[in-house]
Formats: structure tokens, C-alpha cells, sequence
């Protein structure tokens, strides 16, 4: 490929599916520069180092899933808007491997600082308190890179579970594994726990005895 026609578009786009190829640890600016066939140097006049192509690479993951944050419609209750908004970045994040980990790398992004001014903003609009409304809006996204953080660690090798007692384990903490079997029913999964705890946290304990909300 000619150097002349390398521009930061084709970086970026070239460093999301080499991501999606390795991981995040693959990507690196000698394999991204062999995949573009270029001199890892090459890459300097578009993208200074890596901490600014994670960035680019977090904005690229975003801007599937949010290509124009549009706010509530006057007659949708904010409280449901939001959980939307929370499952839009989930889906987001899990679109590609290590996106919790790009996000969570990223510095400065544009893009979430744009959704966190939009839900904060739309939160204010409804007439939350803005310390309040900073406060639901940092803990929701918050939780949701958190909780894809989890998801894309994986479940334990074979290594890490040599030994263990599950029995004892069982035993010496009997409401959480109580906790886990009640809530895991025929049926339920972690897309329905996701859902569940954005209700603890936006509607708070009270979402269990099952309220209406109301657009204000």
C-alpha cells in the first residue's frame, strides 16, 4: 500500500479489526504498520503513540452505537431512556473483544464525554439536581463498563479452578451462592442481570415492588 494514501481513518479502521483479530494486548503499532504495510514510524504523523490510537479505537467502538445520542422523546420517562442509553454502550462494548478494556484506556474521549453530556444534560432538562443527576449518570456508565469488564475476562481456566472446593465454598457462603441459584432460574441470564441492576441503581430499591415512572 502506498504510504501516501495511509490517512487516520485507515489507521483506526485497520487497528478495530486487528483488535477484533488478537485482543487488545495484539495491538500493537509493528503488527498495525504490517497490516498497512507500512514503517511503524509512518503511523507518528497520524496517531502520536498508542495511548491516542486506544483513544481513536474507543471512539470508533462508540460511534456504532452511537452515531447521533439523540435525547427522550417529551412523552419517555428518563428513567427508561437511560437504561436504553446503558444497553446501547453494553452492546457496544461487547461488539468487539477488550472494548471494556478500550474504554476504560481510552483518555479524553470526545465520544463518551458526549454521552455523559447528553444524559447529564437530558437528567437536568427533567429537572434532577445537577449533582444528582452527575451522580446517576457517572454510576450507571460506570457500572456498565464495569460489568462488560467482567464479561469479557471469561470464566476461570482450568488452572485457577485446580483445587478448589466448591463444596466448601458452598458452605461458607451460603447466601450468595443461594442468591445466585434464586436469581438464575430456567430462563434468566446476564443480559436479564444487567437490566435488573440499571433498576436498582436508577429506580432505586423501590423498583421491586414494581412503579410506574413518569416522564418528569
Amino acid at each position: 500500500m502506498p504510504e501516501l494514501a495511509l490517512d487516520k481513518q485507515r489507521i483506526v479502521t485497520e487497528a478495530v479489526a486487528l483488535l477484533d483479530a488478537e485482543g487488545l494486548d495484539g495491538v500493537t503499532t509493528r503488527k498495525l504498520a504490517a497490516r498497512l504495510g507500512v514503517q511503524s514510524p509512518t503511523l507518528y504523523w497520524h496517531i502520536p503513540n498508542k495511548a491516542a490510537l486506544v483513544t481513536a479505537i474507543a471512539e470508533a467502538i462508540l460511534e456504532q452505537q452511537f452515531p447521533e445520542p439523540s435525547s427522550p422523546a417529551p412523552e419517555e420517562c428518563w428513567q427508561d431512556w437511560l437504561i436504553g442509553l446503558a444497553e446501547r454502550l453494553r452492546r457496544a462494548l461487547l461488539a468487539h473483544p477488550d472494548g471494556a478494556r478500550i474504554i476504560s484506556a481510552s483518555q479524553l474521549s470526545l465520544k463518551m464525554a458526549a454521552i455523559s453530556e447528553l444524559a447529564m444534560s437530558t437528567l437536568v432538562g427533567r429537572g434532577i439536581p445537577l449533582r444528582r443527576a452527575r451522580l446517576i449518570v457517572l454510576t450507571v456508565l460506570r457500572f456498565t463498563v464495569g460489568y462488560v469488564l467482567e464479561e469479557q475476562a471469561g470464566r476461570p481456566d482450568a488452572d485457577a479452578l485446580d483445587g478448589f472446593d466448591m463444596a466448601a465454598y458452598a458452605e461458607a457462603y451460603p447466601t450468595v451462592m443461594a442468591g445466585v441459584t434464586e436469581y438464575f432460574q430456567p430462563g434468566r441470564t446476564v443480559d436479564d442481570l444487567f437490566r435488573d441492576c440499571l433498576d436498582q441503581i436508577i429506580h432505586g430499591p423501590a423498583a421491586q415492588s414494581g412503579p410506574t415512572c413518569s416522564p418528569s
